[in-house]
């Protein structure tokens, strides 16, 4: 889980991210208190600033764009793949 915290604007980039919306998220924990350090992600559900999002990390986050086409030299290392409603406890 994490807190998307702002966006990265990037013009030189590897080819696997042209077209790819980046965001900068903060993990957080089921308390919504933040608990490492910001990470730049992917974003495939159109997330906004301030939202909690699920993310993928690894094999998984390169897949989650749903590309069966996709090389296997896909740099990304973390995907947006769900916005958050609410936190049951």
């Amino acid at each position: 889980m994490a807190r998307v915290i702002g966006s990265v604007v990037s013009t030189q980039k590897d080819p696997s991210l042209v077209g790819k919306k980046l965001m900068i998220v903060r993990p957080i924990d089921s308390e919504q208190k933040e608990i490492r350090f910001e990470q730049v992600a992917s974003d495939t559900v159109n997330a906004g600033i301030g939202d909690n999002v699920l993310v993928t990390r690894g094999a998984g986050a390169r897949r989650a764009d749903g590309d069966s086409q996709r090389d296997a030299a896909d740099v990304n290392d973390c995907t947006i793949v769900g916005i958050i409603d609410r936190f049951d406890k």
